[in-house]
């Protein structure tokens, strides 16, 4: 079974899948868009990419792939402790509050504000694809006082010695990841909850728009976990709606409630239903 995940190696993501799919050939991608189109275009039989953060809420990225790019459901969502760990190249530990350079995903630098203002303040920023690829550039250029916020793991995978553990703005950091799948997939954790994901689209301008979504989960008693609007890239002002509801046991009352929707002239398309696994 061939799974694809942001990489390279030592990623969050990497973790995920690895404690998801123990057996499988773990195939790393360069971005969350390449991982997303690699089970798209039928490359792999799964992939999985983060969603949302503690700290840092949503990846925009992978919501927008999700709606506009990919018709592939969601199978389960893993939710992984994230500890950022700043990390330097053995031959600059000695210099590592002089570093030039942070790097890091862009969620593990937000993830890191708090710390970044207070140690290394004047340090320059760069965003990378993964938080494991910063890890591998700084351990490819020894020459260069440069830092990056990763985890343990790519510590040590790629020889890089740990200058600050836990550099996170608070402790309890998770993130969510959701695995895509044309079949159903089985994980060798113990299930949780079972969520229903899905999309929704109203007529533009329609007054009450949002009260109208709300209303439709909220008299049948559907909890509803989250809901997040994004724009919908075709003018300014238009958006659509991504939606997470708690649907053990109320599978019927959803089917009603998007049916509803569509009555009022929605679209309403159901991205995956699904258990959540912790790792």
């Amino acid at each position: 079974m061939k799974i694809a995940y942001l990489g390279p190696a030592a990623s969050f993501t990497h973790s995920a899948a690895r404690s998801a799919f123990p057996a499988a050939d773990l195939i790393p991608a360069a971005s969350i868009p390449d991982c997303i189109m690699t089970i798209q275009n039928n490359e792999v039989d799964a992939a999985v990419v983060p969603v949302e953060n503690t700290i840092e809420g949503s990846v925009n990225i992978t919501l927008d792939y999700l709606f506009h790019f990919s018709d592939v459901p969601i199978q389960a969502e893993l939710v992984l402790p994230i500890a950022q760990h700043v990390m330097v190249h053995p031959l600059n530990a000695a210099s590592w509050q002089s570093v030039q350079k942070v790097m890091s995903h862009p969620q593990g630098l937000a993830q890191c504000e708090a710390f970044l203002k207070e140690e290394l303040y004047g340090s320059v920023r760069e965003a990378t694809p993964s938080t494991a690829y910063a890890a591998k550039w700084v351990s490819e250029h020894p020459d260069e006082l440069v830092a990056a916020i990763a985890p343990r793991l790519a510590a040590e995978e790629y020889g890089l010695q740990i200058v600050r553990e836990n550099a996170q703005d608070i402790e309890l950091n998770q993130t969510r990841f959701v695995v895509l799948s044309r079949k159903p997939v089985t994980i060798p954790l113990k299930k949780e909850e079972e969520k229903t994901s899905a999309s929704i689209l109203l007529p533009n301008n329609m007054p009450g728009a949002l009260h109208k979504i709300l209303s439709t989960f909220a008299w049948r008693n559907i909890d509803m976990s989250k809901i997040e609007s994004r724009p919908l890239k075709t003018s300014l002002g238009e958006y659509f709606f991504l939606i997470d509801l708690l649907s053990e046991n109320k599978a019927e009352l959803i089917q009603h409630a998007l049916e509803e929707i569509r009555l009022l002239g929605g679209k309403a398309t159901v991205l995956g239903i699904y258990n959540v696994y912790r790792i």
